[in-house]
């Protein structure tokens, strides 16, 4: 692997790994009302363009940090929606 490869892979780690302190935050706290819907599907629909754009260039370092992110990103959405305020209608 090329060092600038190398870079790229080390800058997408450490940028797909920002939601992960968050991640773990809503986890333990089973709580997530701060968290946004909108900012998570966009940046899964992100992730996913760079993934299309990474495969497009056969480039690895933005395939696989990318695929890591869409992956923390929906399990984020997902615990959004598991730890979502249910109401009671009566």
């Amino acid at each position: 692997m090329e060092s600038i490869q190398t870079l790229g892979l080390a800058a997408g780690i450490c940028t797909s790994s920002s939601v992960i302190p968050q991640l773990i935050k809503t986890i333990q706290e089973k709580k997530a009302s701060d968290v946004s819907w909108i900012m998570f599907i966009v940046l899964i629909l992100g992730n996913s363009l760079w993934i299309y754009y990474g495969c497009a260039k056969s480039d690895i370092p933005i395939i696989a940090t990318n695929i890591f992110s869409l992956l923390l990103n929906t399990a984020m959405l997902f615990c959004k929606w598991k730890y979502r305020k249910k109401t009671n209608r009566t």
